[in-house]
């Protein structure tokens, strides 16, 4: 028997911290880089105006990010029961901003610890039906695939196309960069790959929920949907969204000694694609005031055709 989600937050509810995220923290943003073009052209003294600001702008993202995450969690339903959120924010800023300090002193060295932290924070202060599950994914194990599947790819691949122009005494010309280009595009594949799979390894009373798929089919699947929205210039980017939030929901198993679960959706590729599009259409057409009920409706409609089966159980 499947057993579906559902979202109830509603558009009016986001409404707030949203035109609060784009007044207090976008615009500001925006002239802010525009300002730093005065830095560039020879006005020194703005750099000491522009610090401080760009700081005062991380905190607002900070506190209205919770907000919203916060919210969005509460929003989520499983028959009919909804998670409860029991983070506070004092905890959230206690991890967040000596998170945030470490890793830009140590050059994002220690990046992956800090996001390590931001994902057990939320994951493992959500309650449902008053069990929390526990994130069990480490910043060890994060930074590993970080370095493995794009830092040290990247440098070999810049280097070797350093080598080679000064080899030739010239600069890299258009074709070295369009092959630049290729390779980190197919880098990020094994990446997304990767860091998914890490992500998904939570605690939940008895079972174990976690990601089982094979290295290679998993690559194909997001390189072809990828490709696919390349290729269309962004038009069938919600299809493909879509049709891997299919392929990892169907992929991702919890597992006990009584038995096992899987997740999956049951997607309607034309209409969901039109629906999509459709809201986010809305959005752009009215500057994104309406986007806090675009949001909170596309993600009804993917959460309530989203559900949990038991293996080898007839729908």
């Amino acid at each position: 028997m499947k057993n579906y989600f559902n979202f109830n937050l509603t558009g009016q509810k986001l409404f707030p911290f949203w035109i609060m995220l784009l007044v207090f923290f976008m615009a500001p943003y925006i002239l802010l880089i525009y300002k730093m073009k005065e830095i560039t052209t020879g006005d020194p003294k703005s750099a000491f105006i522009l610090i401080p600001a760009f700081l005062v702008l991380f905190f607002i993202a900070i506190v209205l990010s919770y907000f919203i995450e916060k919210i969005s969690i509460e929003g989520i339903e499983y028959k009919n029961k909804s998670l409860v959120f029991k983070g506070k924010f004092g905890q959230f800023i206690g991890i967040v901003l000596p998170g945030g300090f470490l890793s830009v002193i140590t050059l994002g060295i220690y990046s992956p610890w800090f996001i390590k932290s931001i994902q057990k924070f939320f994951i493992d202060n959500s309650s449902y039906n008053s069990n929390n599950p526990e994130f069990k994914g480490t910043g060890g194990n994060l930074f590993v695939i970080l370095l493995l599947t794009l830092i040290l790819p990247i440098i070999i691949i810049s280097a070797a196309l350093g080598i080679v122009a000064v080899i030739h005494h010239t600069q890299l010309s258009g074709l070295y960069r369009v092959i630049y280009q290729i390779f980190i595009f197919i880098l990020m594949i094994p990446y997304i790959y990767y860091v998914y799979k890490w992500s998904i390894n939570i605690k939940f009373k008895k079972y174990t929920i976690q990601w089982e798929t094979g290295f290679w089919e998993s690559c194909w699947k997001i390189l072809v949907e990828v490709l696919l929205s390349i290729i269309t210039i962004g038009i069938y980017s919600p299809l493909a969204s879509l049709r891997l939030f299919k392929y990892f929901a169907e992929k991702t198993i919890a597992t006990s000694e009584d038995g096992s679960k899987n997740f999956g959706y049951d997607i309607d590729p034309w209409n969901d694609f039109l629906f999509i599009w459709g809201q986010s259409l809305l959005a752009l057409i009215t500057l994104g005031i309406y986007y806090p009920w675009a949001f909170c409706k596309v993600r009804s409609r993917i959460l309530s055709k989203t559900y949990i089966q038991d293996i080898n159980t007839e729908a």
